[in-house]
């Protein structure tokens, strides 16, 4: 089984390419984020036409997740139960595996409110997390907007004093972590950068200017399932790209 999370950056404008990639890459989960669109605009038939299954949580122009399923899909919650009118979270119950896609606030700056919001949201999610059955597999998949350490960081001392990196953020990533998950990335690559996002500026892409901020983080059983974790860097190539690359993590159907 493989699983993916991908910012997609907009499903209007990078249809074309979540379509090619969909078709290309045999992937059974894919965990969307910023659709930016609505329910109503929201290409179910499409997908449903390549076998997939979909939910989505949608917010028009800003915001917005999705879980793509080709292994079942059921039980979908969506947001946490509060009055948070921003679409950030969507979960499902996928061939076995409970799912969530996640759009972590950006956060702005350290001073910004958004940042205050940013750690509030990460907190919800913790409870969350913490509140699930101790025998449930899991993965949480998203665009979390944080590098959790320096090696996720192309030049650590660019970032000094901005979001991102800010030790409150990484203390609410091992947060999630210590409620019984692993960085299936980070676990199966522990030297690798693995970056997933890169600026449309400056030429960071060429230059290899990114940042790790899109996760995949699993309970101790399926992360002893992982067979390989990887950044599909084509995905950033060629026409019309979203600034992230899809992060891709296949497992054993059994240990």
């Amino acid at each position: 089984m493989k699983v993916a999370t991908w910012n997609v950056n907009s499903l209007t404008a990078r249809w074309p390419r979540v379509d090619e990639w969909l078709r290309t890459r045999d992937v059974d989960i894919v965990l969307v984020q910023e659709t930016k669109q609505t329910d109503a605009k929201f290409p179910f038939d499409a997908l449903r036409d390549l076998g997939y299954d979909a939910a989505h949580y949608g917010q028009g122009q800003w915001n917005g997740v999705a879980i793509f399923s080709r292994v079942g899909l059921e039980d979908v919650t969506r947001g946490f139960g509060d009055d948070d009118p921003e679409a950030r979270v969507i979960g499902a119950r996928c061939g076995g595996l409970q799912v969530y896609s996640c759009y972590v606030p950006n956060g702005r700056a350290l001073d910004d409110p958004h940042y205050q919001y940013k750690l509030s949201w990460l907190e919800k999610l913790r409870e969350r997390l913490a509140a699930r059955p101790s025998d449930q597999r899991i993965v949480v998949g998203g665009d979390f907007n944080v590098a959790p350490t320096d090696l996720d960081v192309y030049d650590p001392e660019a970032f000094v004093g901005a979001t991102h990196v800010s030790e409150p953020e990484r203390g609410a990533i091992r947060a999630l972590l210590a409620t019984g998950l692993v960085d299936a990335a980070r676990q199966h690559n522990p030297d690798d950068p693995c970056y997933s996002w890169w600026d449309y500026r400056n030429g960071s892409f060429r230059r290899g200017w990114g940042l790790r901020i899109d996760l995949l983080l699993v309970d101790d059983v399926t992360a002893g399932r992982v067979i390989d974790v990887h950044v599909d860097r084509e995905a950033r190539k060629g026409e019309k790209p979203s600034d992230h690359a899809p992060v891709v993590v296949e497992l054993r159907d059994e240990i």
